[in-house]
């Protein structure tokens, strides 16, 4: 149950009065909201997506078959299938109200 002001009042007295030390508890830091960092992370995660075709367009023909080129391709193959703009656009929920 929540404390009326004069009930957090005489607390606060009562510890100023006992020498008890004084919490005092940080805000966070102000961090972006949920739907930012969503679209942060998808266009890092796009961007990452482009360096590693890039990574692979640039192996020389006699790597295309190791194991990091077979990798390379078909990664590239499952990332062809993302449509990245809707995954930016979702309208997510922002919470408490908010919405």
């Amino acid at each position: 149950m929540a404390l009326s002001n004069a009930e957090r009042q005489r607390r606060f007295r009562a510890r100023r009065k006992a020498n008890q030390p004084v919490r005092c508890y940080r805000r966070p830091k102000n961090q972006p909201s949920r739907p930012t960092q969503w679209r942060e992370a998808v266009q890092t995660l796009a961007r990452l997506c482009q360096e590693y075709a890039e990574w692979r367009d640039a192996l020389p023909e006699a790597l295309r078959n190791s194991p990091t080129g077979e990798t390379l391709e078909d990664f590239c193959a499952l990332v062809e299938t993302v449509d990245w703009d809707s995954l930016a656009d979702i309208d997510l929920p922002r919470g408490f109200g908010r919405d």
